[in-house]
């Protein structure tokens, strides 16, 4: 008579990772690595912002574990409770918000929390399941809700005023509503003409970044940092002293770089912000051009995994949510590293998997598993 052992804690362990997608893990391993060297250097004598990048870093691969085992159907069933309940703490921000440098960002419930982090994730699931069901007989009318959908947390976001976030949470909803069908025709002329618009106004007419002049609808610092973009040495012990150091440590990396640890910008702290946004410095000037290249190589293979992911996937909301989630990796990257590089106003967003931040790097960890969530989808659908 057989006798059937009890299974080994391998066997038992193994069919958990075996839903895991090969390219996309290594592609952000390889960023993680990058991540906790450049900390290491960047935040050694910063208190404990090492060994707090490396702890948010492995809650955010919980999550990404646990979310990966998540079937896309669920996932869905989670959209319009998740976008509620994230808008609504958006309004509770409004209303009962912390207050700090002049933002009203956070929420105290226990914990402070910044639930604009949440949309960024919300958005996309909401927007993927409406047009999940209405596939099929899509109106113009169904692109109209979308639009409403999305501006209502972005115009909150906004008020807080939040640019950075804002921004990423737009792009991931436009994201889906590029994917669903809709023109780029009716989505970059209005935001060309936006920044073409601005850009010429204030190089024909200086006086625009006169002190005291007030723009409509811009906050202040909105204002300022767009004048900073156009000229930082307008202000430049002020306001445009982190557009030009982050150009200084670049330049001065050279080719192959300062070397590890020997980042004089860095560790002379004339890097504002040299552990978050303006991190890609403090990279580019210890590990130079080639570091660079690497970097830029490891989120383009990212981003095209994403992609792949998307175009391969079993249903309309699992291409959208893969998509929007993808074009969410690729808005942190462009946008951190053109402001650092002096071609993007300076907007407060995070370098995926590099900077440091607990509230982004679970955002992030979250992503990630949802794309391995949809890659397993797709490949248990195949077999």
């Amino acid at each position: 008579m057989a006798q059937f052992g009890k299974p080994s804690l391998r066997h038992r362990v193994l069919p958990w990772f075996a839903g895991f997608d090969g390219p996309l893990a290594f592609a952000v391993f390889v960023l993680a690595c990058a991540g906790m060297l450049i900390m290491y250097s960047s935040g050694y004598d910063h208190g404990t912002r090492f060994q707090d990048h490396g702890r948010n870093m492995l809650i955010a691969a919980t999550i990404m574990f646990v979310v990966a085992q998540v079937p896309p159907q669920r996932l869905m069933a989670l959209a319009v409770p998740l976008y509620v309940f994230g808008v609504t703490l958006l309004i509770a921000v409004a209303v009962f918000g912390i207050t700090k440098k002049g933002a009203k960002r956070w929420l105290n419930v226990g914990v402070v929390i910044q639930p604009s982090e949440v949309l960024k994730i919300a958005m996309p699931l909401m927007l993927a399941w409406w047009f999940q069901k209405r596939e099929g007989h899509l109106r113009p009318l169904d692109f109209v809700v979308a639009g409403v959908l999305l501006m209502v947390p972005v115009g909150l976001i906004m008020k807080q005023p939040d640019l950075g976030t804002s921004l990423l949470v737009l792009i991931a909803g436009l994201s889906v509503l590029y994917f669903a069908g809709m023109s780029w025709a009716l989505i970059v002329p209005p935001v060309l003409i936006g920044v073409i618009g601005v850009a010429l106004l204030v190089v024909f007419e200086p006086s625009l970044c006169a002190d005291g002049n007030r723009w409509p609808v811009l906050h202040d610092y909105q204002q300022q940092r767009i004048c900073t973009l156009l000229d930082p040495s307008r202000d430049p012990l002020g306001k445009g002293f982190h557009i030009i150091q982050g150009m200084i440590a670049i330049g001065s990396g050279g080719v192959f770089g300062m070397g590890f640890m020997k980042g004089t910008q860095t560790h002379l702290e004339f890097i504002p912000e040299r552990t978050t946004d303006f991190i890609f410095a403090a990279y580019s000037e210890e590990f130079g051009l080639i570091g660079t290249l690497f970097l830029i190589v490891a989120f383009v293979f990212l981003i095209l995994r994403g992609l792949a992911i998307a175009l391969e996937a079993p249903s309309l909301f699992s291409r959208l949510l893969a998509g929007s989630v993808t074009m969410i990796f690729f808005a942190y990257a462009f946008v951190n590293m053109g402001m650092v590089s002096g071609i993007l106003p300076v907007v407060g967003v995070p370098l995926p998997f590099i900077s440091y931040g607990g509230t982004a790097m679970v955002t992030l960890g979250l992503a990630v598993g949802i794309l391995m969530a949809i890659s397993n989808a797709k490949r248990l659908v195949q077999s």
